[in-house]
């Protein structure tokens, strides 16, 4: 980790798949928006923040649930692709990041 904290993903971690995703919910946690990027972070807060991502200290609680019931609302039957397809995108994202460093 660096010696500042970091709002976007750092360095090169912002040219993998999925950083606009992080950086949008990094922002939405700090604004108190409940989006679909606020909740994946939240969802991954702690491997984000191990990977040198500014997370603020308070997520959204139930994460997973509130992301799915948001999904649900907005795209009814379709909300558990949609579900599975986002939580790919911040695993895929945060995977490539993990190996960018330890290369």
């Amino acid at each position: 980790m660096t010696d500042r904290a970091l709002t976007t993903p750092p360095g090169d971690q912002r040219r993998l798949p999925g950083a606009d995703l992080v950086a949008a919910g990094v922002e939405d946690l700090k604004g108190g928006r409940e989006t679909e990027p606020a909740l994946l972070v939240s969802i991954a807060s702690t491997r984000l923040r191990d990977l040198g991502v500014d997370i603020p200290e308070q997520v959204i609680e139930q994460p997973q649930q509130r992301l799915y019931d948001l999904l649900q609302r907005a795209h009814g039957d379709d909300a558990h692709s949609r579900y599975n397809g986002l939580v790919d995108r911040i695993v895929s994202y945060a995977n490539a990041a993990d190996h960018a460093r330890t290369r």
